[in-house]
């Protein structure tokens, strides 16, 4: 039978694995500390699931793709309010089921693989970029980043930038939590519009940060946000990882062809998991709840691996915790004998060998519990 050979040659799914893992260890009865996926444990906040039962119609019909009117200037409100950019509801907003089928996905709308395009992205970093660009007959750049794990503008050839469709910066950054600062926007913004690249920022972690608030590409690109996607989410920000619900907002050009594609996938949210995301982005109280959370969790791991002698790298936002070790496999299978799951860092491409990411998903008692685990293994 035939098969795309693309597919094939792409590295299987590695957090998939680990939690293949998980679920057989868990299934024979063991307690294990999960902090390899980004799937935080604390309760949606009960506004957002009231809201999503009082939608679910008695007939369900197709969502269309463009989305509620309502979400798309509920989103446009949360955009002025958190980054002070004003954007068209009606232009510059798409909602998304979720951030990671759209940044899969958004290469389609943009590679022409007879031109020879090429797709950049920081390594190691987020696999998604990697694999929708190659599926979508990309040319793939691994812009390999430097110890503080931040992506620049001069990372980048000359030529690179104009053979370049699209460009990915991730900020804060998964996995290392390291936050590109402003003027390394601006400068990323320059080089994308001198070689007519867009700038995609995979920005789903912009509320989760803990001295100020990170940068949107949205604030440097200026009041039409030419060449500028900003792709958001509401899975950490509000806890609805389960609701699949994200969005991308920019450039009104961009949005057009995305909406053009994204009317072939029938991949739009359903309307009652919409109105649950209008009432999400209308609210930022839970957002401050939530953020605190993630600096507790952050503080007691960090001070455990800190005491075991181990660098903390990056890691002021996100809900990451990224650790420097001896070595990434050996530290991960030590810490998996005392049932706490991580992953090594190499899982997120070339650059990640020599540390260790932690997923600062489980409750703050069981990081308790699993600082105290790994002070003793790490000990050994």
């Amino acid at each position: 039978m035939k098969v795309n050979p693309v597919l094939l040659a792409l590295a299987p799914n590695q957090i998939g694995l680990l939690q293949e893992l998980a679920r057989r260890r868990r299934a024979a009865g063991e307690r294990v500390l999960d902090f390899s996926i980004g799937d935080p444990l604390e309760p949606t906040p009960p506004f957002i699931p009231e809201a999503l039962r009082r939608a679910v119609p008695s007939v369900s019909q197709y969502p269309t793709t463009p989305g509620l009117p309502e979400l798309r200037e509920a989103v446009a409100g949360y955009v002025k309010r958190r980054f002070g950019v004003e954007v068209d509801p009606e232009t510059q907003v798409l909602p998304t089921s979720g951030a990671k089928e759209a940044i899969f996905s958004s290469a389609l709308a943009f590679v022409d693989r007879l031109r020879g395009d090429l797709v950049a992205w920081p390594t190691p970093g987020y696999p998604i970029y990697e694999k929708g660009a190659v599926l979508a007959g990309a040319e793939p750049r691994l812009v390999r980043l430097g110890p503080d794990f931040v992506f620049r503008a001069d990372d980048l050839a000359e030529d690179e930038w104009a053979r370049a469709a699209m460009v990915w910066v991730c900020s804060p950054h998964n996995p290392a939590g390291s936050v590109t600062s402003r003027s390394e926007l601006e400068e990323l913004m320059a080089e994308a519009r001198k070689g007519e690249a867009w700038l995609c920022s995979d920005e789903c972690y912009a509320d989760l940060y803990e001295n100020d608030p990170p940068t949107s590409v949205l604030e440097v690109a200026g009041p039409t946000s030419t060449g500028a996607l900003s792709f958001l989410s509401l899975s950490k920000r509000s806890g609805m990882t389960g609701y699949r619900s994200g969005v991308i907002v920019g450039d009104a050009e961009a949005i057009r062809c995305l909406k053009r594609l994204r009317g072939y996938t029938g991949t739009a949210s359903p309307e009652f998991v919409q109105r649950a995301a209008i009432a999400a982005w209308n609210d930022d109280d839970h957002v401050v709840e939530r953020r605190e959370i993630f600096r507790q969790k952050r503080a007691i791991l960090r001070e455990a691996f800190e005491a075991s002698g181990m660098t903390v790298v990056g890691s002021v936002a996100g809900i990451y915790l990224w650790v420097a070790v001896p070595d990434d496999v050996e530290i991960a299978n030590q810490l998996l004998e005392e049932n706490i799951l991580l992953t090594p860092g190499r899982a997120f491409g070339p650059g990640g060998e020599g540390y260790v990411r932690l997923a600062l998903v489980p409750t703050v008692d069981e990081c308790d519990e699993a600082a105290a685990r790994l002070s003793k293994c790490l000990a050994n």
